[in-house]
C-alpha cells in the first residue's frame, strides 16, 4: 500500500496547492507577479494569521505600525475576484475588486472591497481600499 501526501489547497481559492500558490510569497521566497497575485496572497495571510506578511506587503505610505489579528474572530471561507484594472508587469499601479466571505460566531459575512496597489521599488504593495456595500450575507 502506498501513502499519498495530502495536498493542501491554497486558501485564496485558485484551486492550486498552497505550496505552489501563495506559500512561496508568504515565505518571502518570491515576489508577487501582479496586483491580483498580491491580493490573493494577502487573503491567504489573513486566513492563516500571518501578520508579518501583511505588514511587509503594505505600502510604506499607508502601513500601520502594527495590526492585531488576535481580535479578529473571522473564519475566512472564500475569496472571489470581481474585477482588476492594470496591476501587471510594467504597470506602476493597479486595482483589484473582491468579495471575501467569512464567518463570525457562525454567521456568514462579506467584505466587498476595491483595493489599490502600487509598486514600491520593484515590489507590489497594498496601498488602501474602499469597502463597498458593507452588509451581512447568508452565504
Amino acid at each position: 500500500m502506498t501513502q499519498r501526501k495530502k495536498i493542501l489547497l491554497c486558501p485564496c481559492g485558485t484551486g492550486q496547492a498552497f505550496n505552489r500558490c501563495c506559500q512561496p510569497l508568504l515565505n518571502n521566497d518570491q515576489p508577487a507577479a501582479s496586483a491580483v497575485t498580491l491580493m490573493r496572497s494577502r487573503y491567504s495571510a489573513y486566513a492563516l494569521g500571518n501578520k508579518e506578511y501583511l505588514l511587509r506587503t503594505w505600502h510604506s505610505s499607508t502601513r500601520p505600525t502594527d495590526i492585531d489579528l488576535s481580535s479578529h474572530q473571522q473564519n475566512w471561507q472564500r475569496l472571489k475576484i470581481i474585477d482588476t484594472v492594470a496591476g501587471q508587469t510594467g504597470d506602476v499601479s493597479g486595482e483589484v475588486e473582491f468579495v471575501a466571505i467569512y464567518k463570525v460566531n457562525g454567521r456568514a459575512e462579506r467584505l466587498h472591497e476595491r483595493s489599490r496597489f502600487e509598486r514600491e521599488g520593484q515590489q507590489w504593495r497594498y496601498l488602501d481600499g474602499t469597502v463597498k456595500n458593507p452588509v451581512s450575507s447568508r452565504a
